[in-house]
């Protein structure tokens, strides 16, 4: 090994005792903060991301900081292999049987939820700013949901019936068509930026498609062909402690094959998932399941502590009028969609009332998109009078407004989706 390697990998070593110190404390600190915020009637995960941001990078100035930014970089796969189970959960509750009981008016919610919210925020941020490839870029980031705080707080309060099954499937598909929706209007965006560079030419509409539809067929290709392997292992496994050794392998090279390949890591394990239980039966599905169940609120406070950690407090003042447009646009278009598609879809009262309430939730997908438009729109459009090109301008205003709001979404959508599943009561005996 060369000498500069073996540096590295001292420095390396010499800094695990302190990350695995760091580990330990928050998951007490972490643990106890739920409880306590629990009391108050809110959701445990809150506290597990106020621990997290106390000690984030957010309060560096006050000296708090233990989580720093080498340390958030050294613990990222846990968020990954976090997202992981989270989004095979969501594809194991969804069987076509439960999906055929919801009836098509699960399709009708997911399309009105996602479309009106984007139509709606382009809008109005096109009212505000008159700029049409930002309103589309930011009426696209819209529709994105982050699926762990509504899965949390399912699982927290055991709560079960039609609409905690409605909320499965929207969280569960609503980030596939949200890629999509993404990949249009980024498409469209980047041809009007494109006319207005000097001496650019334009890759053409269909071409800039090309990518988000190959990482959704991709996606869903690799989700299919995992879960038919999973499906086939489970089969010979005999114990619980097994299934949860075969089913974490499985988990883990989806999540690793979807970073290596650019692909949705949310849809890959989705799919995963959903695979398993349309092919096989329900009591062998539950024997796969039931040992995670064991290990996800660890892997809750893990994820929801390093989320708090990452969270920019300091970024909130910067919300300004686009970031309260974007909020309340979002908002009105996600719950207002949701209801629409609710009421064409013929779905039960308590899922038309209360479903749109429980997608609120916004992080790690949108930030992930807002950070494309920065990199793919740098130096596109015309230069300004502050001499920044037009592009420039849009991927630095998205990022930082997108980063700002998902703070809010993170706070207000699990206190929302636990509202309405005790107004449905769907929440559990024991924990209502």
């Amino acid at each position: 090994m060369s000498a500069p390697a073996l540096e590295h990998a001292a420095e390396a070593s010499a800094g695990m005792p302190q990350l695995f110190t760091l580990v330990g404390i928050m998951l007490i600190v972490c643990f106890y903060a739920g409880k306590l915020i629990k009391k108050t009637s809110l959701p445990s995960l809150i506290g597990y991301m106020l621990v997290g941001a106390l000690f984030g990078p957010s309060f560096k100035k006050y000296g708090m900081e233990l989580f720093t930014e080498p340390v958030l970089e050294s613990l990222a796969f846990v968020t990954q292999v976090a997202l992981g189970f989270v989004a095979f959960s969501i594809g194991s509750e969804l069987s076509m049987k439960s999906l055929k009981r919801l009836g098509h008016g699960i399709v009708w919610i997911i399309f009105a939820e996602s479309f009106t919210a984007f139509f709606v925020v382009t809008g109005l941020i096109y009212a505000v700013t008159r700029d049409l490839p930002m309103a589309l870029i930011f009426g696209s980031m819209a529709p994105a949901s982050a699926p762990a705080g509504t899965v949390a707080i399912i699982q927290e309060y055991k709560a079960s019936g039609s609409l905690t099954q409605a909320l499965y499937a929207v969280v569960g598909f609503d980030d596939g068509l949200a890629i999509i929706i993404f990949g249009f209007a980024a498409a469209i965006s980047k041809s009007l930026l494109l006319a207005e560079t000097p001496g650019h030419v334009s890759e053409g509409f269909f071409q800039m498609l090309k990518a988000p539809t190959i990482e959704i067929i991709l996606s869903i290709g690799v989700g299919t062909v995992l879960g038919f392997v999973l499906a086939q292992l489970v089969r010979f496994v005999k114990n619980s402690r097994d299934m949860l050794i075969v089913v974490f392998g499985l988990i883990t090279l989806g999540t690793g094959l979807s970073m290596l390949w650019h692909l949705s890591l949310i849809l890959t394990n989705m799919v995963i998932g959903f695979v398993l239980i349309n092919t096989r039966r329900e009591s062998l599905v539950h024997k796969v399941t039931a040992p995670l169940l064991e290990i996800m609120p660890l892997t809750f406070v893990l994820f929801f502590c390093l989320a708090g950690a990452h969270l920019q407090v300091s970024a909130l003042p910067s919300l300004g009028l686009i970031g309260i447009v974007y909020i309340l646009g979002r908002s009105g278009g996600l719950i207002g969609g949701a209801r629409l598609g609710a009421i064409f879809g013929h779905v039960e009262d308590k899922i038309k009332k209360y479903v749109g309430l429980g997608i609120l939730s916004q992080a790690g997908v949108a930030i992930g998109l807002s950070l494309i438009v920065g990199a793919e729109f740098a130096g596109l459009g015309a230069i300004g009078e502050n001499g920044i090109a037009h592009g420039n301008m849009i991927g630095t205003k998205v990022i930082t407004t997108i980063t700002a709001t998902c703070i809010v979404f993170e706070i207000i959508g699990p206190i929302l989706a636990k509202y309405a599943l005790g107004k449905a009561g769907e929440l559990g005996k024991a924990t209502r």
